[in-house]
């Protein structure tokens, strides 16, 4: 940290939003100076619990009073777009937003280019790819400290490819260093496959990346749950914890797991947001990248769509980047529209 101090405004302040605000409150290198929340019962409580008299109903209006350094936008998926390029648009510095970043891929790509051509650091959300220990098993995986990598494997892909698929989709391009450039899939159950959203959709198949390796990908159950990347010495595995790291078999035929050895992370209280929050504003002082981009929000959704996509073709081959921008794949109601429009309001006494 350096000795900024960074004005942050909260846009969606909902159960996730608190979580941000939370965080955002405890470090000392910045400080919450507006809320943004439809929601003016709530907005007013979180006004109260956080200490910010500057409260807004929208972000036009916030930005007519206020340019903040961070914007930190945790609407409901619906909104983003809007909320991310209009303060872009106002000069803010640093813009951060959750998943799934849209539904539509043209979307994405306006927020990502919106950010990009003014300089904007744009970063995601609450992902576990911005672990610090799924970030160093990153760092040991590239130095070649576990060997060169001959495979991997994504487990649980389905329910919500979109938006928790985008943790498999993230950690995979993260330990694999590469892109998905093709994808083979077949999904169910029938009702999911025909809907409008991912609610309920397991997808099977392959994905090929752009090292040459095909990675399987199994929405049924395995013993896994998240990814397996494999060398000729070890196996890492994400599985929605800290990474873990194993080397060869005991007598019983099982594997052996080492002791990973993890650098210490500050404010572990926050999880992997820690992670998220920090790198991005490490970013926004210009020392480094953020752990999770808005970019890496698109890949995610990119890779979900096609999936779809490949299932709904009769698993023909979908190459990647899709040439059809207006390719969309909208989540469940509640992370599209939020809990207060979808009849899973958060309590005032819950906000308090």
């Amino acid at each position: 940290m350096n000795d900024t101090k960074y004005r942050v405004a909260i846009i969606g302040c909902g159960r996730m939003g608190q979580n941000y605000a939370e965080a955002y409150t405890t470090y000392p290198d910045t400080e919450i100076v507006a809320i943004v929340d439809a929601n003016t019962q709530r907005q007013n409580v979180l006004g109260a619990r956080f200490g910010v008299d500057a409260l807004y109903s929208d972000v036009d209006a916030l930005l007519r009073d206020i340019v903040p350094d961070i914007a930190v936008v945790v609407t409901p998926t619906k909104y983003m777009k809007d909320a991310v390029i209009a303060c872009a648009e106002a000069g803010v510095k640093g813009i951060s937003t959750e998943k799934p970043i849209a539904a539509r891929l043209e979307d994405a790509d306006a927020m990502v280019d919106a950010c990009a051509e003014r300089d904007v650091v744009f970063a995601g959300g609450n992902l576990q790819r911005a672990m610090n220990e799924v970030q160093e098993t990153a760092s040991r995986l590239h130095n070649g400290e576990f060997g060169d990598i001959r495979g991997a494997s994504v487990h649980g892909f389905g329910g919500e490819i979109s938006g928790g698929g985008c943790q498999h989709i993230s950690v995979l391009r993260l330990f694999t260093n590469t892109e998905v450039e093709e994808i083979v899939a077949y999904g169910s159950p029938p009702e999911a496959l025909n809907a409008e959203t991912d609610e309920g959709l397991i997808i099977n198949g392959s994905f090929r990346l752009t090292n040459g390796l095909v990675c399987s990908v199994f929405g049924t159950p395995t013993p896994c749950r998240g990814v397996d990347v494999w060398t000729d010495e070890c196996l890492v595995r994400w599985d929605w914890n800290p990474p873990e790291i194993f080397r060869g078999y005991d007598k019983q035929g099982n594997r052996i797991r080492l002791e990973p050895n993890y650098n210490p992370y500050p404010w572990s209280e926050f999880s992997y947001l820690t992670g998220s929050i920090r790198s991005f504003l490490a970013a926004v002082d210009r020392n480094g990248h953020p752990w999770i981009t808005g970019a890496d929000l698109r890949q995610a959704l990119e890779v979900a769509i096609a999936a779809k996509l490949s299932a709904t073709r009769n698993s023909v081959p979908v190459k990647l980047p899709l040439e059809d921008r207006s390719l969309a794949l909208y989540p469940r109601p509640y992370r599209w529209l939020g809990g207060d429009a979808t009849g899973k309001p958060q309590s005032i006494e819950e906000a308090k």
